[in-house]
């Protein structure tokens, strides 16, 4: 059949079909039998000639070629062969704006490709374009490999009012199950506009979501509903929150009145389809929302992930607008309650860059012109109650939540609206969810800082605030804790001025790190600080620290300890410095001569805190002017690389290389070795202390 470049062609060719093949003059009637092939052709059939008359627009010829069913590889095949000037793709660019339809509305060859068995297109000589496609008649064997010649129908049967509606109503399930629910509702408007002979037929829906209801699916030649009839207009029989509205316009100047038998029978039909089309509207809804919340799901899941990798106040709080913005608003805020109560802008980001400085000077309390005084009244309320969302509308639509955790509020999350709509009620509960997980990130990482605090506090507590500065001695000393955490480490060093003539100088290594440690390293000084204020030597000094510690009954805090009596000899006696040194299970010191000569000195004695009964022994030892004696923890000779230690060679090749340096370059000069030894990270605490005899 030749048809003419007119919208009403494809419902023409589709009748076409569907009468050839229910012809039994034809002999086509035994493959009409399988309704779901003949549902597949129609539709197919249906979409090539609307491609035709929409991006060729010229007269095409609708062939219809069916093998015998006997052939292992017979097929149904329907070409459709238009009479363009140029190629396909030129016809595809330059669609005819008569239509109302840019070149990719629709998705025909896409279905052609997904429901056909082959298909192709053919450009012949003389500018015929033919494109075509086969169903295979039988479950195997090959496709045609082209659409064959057959001789024109031009007859069309008169269909009865039943065969109209069950043509309108059945769809086979095996088609159905093939299709997109909005193909298969582009399919059932099809059927009622060719059926009622309307201009236009469409459908929107309403998602309930704020965007307003939008169109989902339509059938006609315009683009917008044309000036035809009075349109009839039937609700979709939807389950809230859907609604929406199936919209028919009769052809202009053959619409009945609004009481017409005609709009009675449009309405009648347009009820029918309206169940066929909710159930597939619904259906698309409830798969979308399905992905939706797998998303959100993910979503959620990834913003745990990302607000839960760092402890740091700054950086946990920084997350949460990169993480809002722009998914569930254009930009988004955080503010925190300081400690006197008010409300600081502690991380804000927008979609636009560009806008930052305006939104900032909007909604930072400290800057010009500041917060809004209602947007400020409605976070000061947030931040003392906790309330539920707000909205607010300045300085743009947005919704604030407050941020709590643990029953304490600790800030405010603001949120302004998404591009083009406000917020619905699926983001109000993203927003409340991801406020609920960034509270707890924030508070967590704010008591895990306070706790840092704390330890950091009491680290520097247990070292000496000042070194003594006095005439003859030089002292220095360095500290390198493992972390900046809050793990407190167990080594120290101390210099207690006993009289103006000498000098306790004390470091040592408690057994563990945190409070423990901390607690008995401070017990482990401020007794050895009394002890020798009493006028007891060192030997009795260290046994009776020994005892009191024993009195705990903790025997895991034990404590290596190597402490040092520096004394200024008395006049008439050689320069220098006098050292009684006892070595309480502490490595040994080293002693650097002017010479650039170092050795290690003392004699190893008992950890005190381990055993009821010590065994020490006191080592004099001499410095002339330019010696230095050091004194270090295990972290130093402990260092690794690998498998091997820093070790004791390496610390004396060290310190010698310092020799006649002051003490506070010996000790930076190890401290360096030591460091560059080895770039990981340290796994103990380091501590240094060096005397120097002057002149």
């Amino acid at each position: 059949m030749r048809l003419p470049p007119d919208a009403r062609s494809a419902g023409r060719a589709r009748r076409l079909l569907q009468d050839a093949l229910a012809d039994p003059g034809s002999g086509l009637d035994a493959v009409g039998a399988d309704a779901d092939l003949v549902d597949t052709a129609v539709l197919l059939a249906s979409e090539l000639c609307e491609n035709a008359v929409i991006h060729a627009g010229t007269e095409f010829d609708i062939t219809l070629a069916v093998d015998d069913r006997d052939d292992p590889g017979a097929a149904l095949t329907v070409s459709v062969a238009d009479r363009g000037a140029g190629p396909l793709e030129l016809h595809l660019a330059q669609p005819r704006r008569r239509y109302g339809r840019a070149a990719s509305h629709g998705r025909g060859l896409e279905m052609v490709q997904r429901l056909s068995t082959a298909w192709g297109t053919r450009h012949e000589t003389g500018g015929r374009h033919v494109t075509w496609f086969s169903l295979a008649l039988n479950d195997s064997g090959p496709p045609a490999a082209a659409a064959p010649p057959v001789t024109p129908l031009d007859a069309e049967r008169v269909w009865s009012e039943a065969e109209q509606a069950r043509w309108l109503l059945h769809v086979p399930p095996a088609l159905v199950d093939r299709l997109q629910p909005m193909e298969l509702v582009a399919e059932l408007l099809r059927r009622l506009r060719e059926l009622l002979d309307a201009e236009w037929v469409h459908v929107e829906v309403d998602e309930g979501d704020g965007t307003g209801p939008r169109e989902v699916a339509r059938d006609g030649s315009a683009s917008t509903p044309p000036a035809g009839g009075p349109p009839v207009e039937v609700p979709l029989p939807l389950t809230p929150p859907l609604r929406g509205t199936l919209r028919i316009v009769a052809r202009a100047g053959t619409a009945a009145s609004p009481a017409g038998a005609d709009t009675t029978r449009h309405r009648d039909l347009a009820e029918l389809i309206a169940y066929r089309v909710a159930m597939a509207v619904e259906s698309r809804w409830l798969r979308e929302v399905d992905q939706r919340r797998r998303a959100w799901m993910t979503y959620l899941a990834e913003t745990s992930e990302l607000l839960g990798q760092s402890l740091d106040v700054e950086l946990a709080v920084a997350v949460v607008p990169q993480v809002v913005v722009p998914r569930l608003g254009r930009w988004c805020a955080v503010h925190l309650v300081d400690q006197v109560g008010r409300l600081r802008l502690a991380a804000l980001t927008h979609a636009d860059e560009n806008e930052l400085p305006e939104l900032r000077a909007v909604l930072d309390p400290d800057a010009r012109p500041g917060l809004p005084p209602q947007l400020r009244t409605q976070l000061a309320a947030l931040a003392r109650h906790g309330s539920a969302p707000v909205r607010f509308a300045v300085p743009t639509d947005g919704l604030a939540v407050a941020l709590r955790a643990r029953g304490v509020t600790i800030g405010t999350l603001v949120v302004g609206r998404p591009a083009n709509r406000p917020h619905n009620p699926e983001d109000v509960v993203l927003i409340a969810d991801i406020a609920r997980r960034a509270a707890l990130a924030i508070h967590n990482a704010q008591s895990t800082a306070a706790h840092v605090a704390v330890s950091q506090a009491l680290q520097h507590a247990l070292l000496p605030r000042a070194l003594p500065i006095v005439p003859g001695v030089e002292f220095a000393a360095e500290y390198l804790p493992a972390s900046t955490g809050s793990d407190v480490g167990g080594d120290f060093y101390d210099v207690l001025t006993v009289d103006p003539s000498h000098w306790l100088v004390s470091i040592g290594d408690v057994c563990g790190k945190g409070a423990r440690a901390a607690a008995r390293t401070g017990l482990v000084r401020d007794v050895l600080r009394v002890l020798v204020r009493g006028g007891r030597s060192l030997v009795p000094t260290v046994e009776m620290l020994n005892d009191v510690m024993m009195e705990a009954g903790d025997p895991l805090q034990y404590c290596t300890l190597a402490t040092a009596m520096v004394s200024r000899p008395r006049p008439g006696v050689p320069p220098g410095l006098d050292i009684d040194l006892v070595l309480a299970g502490h490595l040994q010191p080293v002693i650097v001569r002017a010479d650039g000569t170092a050795e290690l000195v003392g004699h190893f004695g008992t950890a005190v805190g381990l055993l009821a009964t010590v065994h020490l022994e006191a080592t004099r030892h001499h410095l002339e002017p330019g010696d230095t004696l050091l004194v270090y923890t295990d972290g130093v000779t402990e260092r690794r690389d690998g498998a091997e230690h820093f070790g004791a060679e390496r610390l004396l090749a060290a310190a010698g290389k310092a020799a006649g340096a002051g003490a506070a370059q010996l000790v930076s000069a190890v401290r360096e070795e030591v460091e560059r030894f080895s770039a990981d990270a340290r796994g103990d605490d380091i501590a240094l202390l060096a005397m120097r005899a002057q002149t």
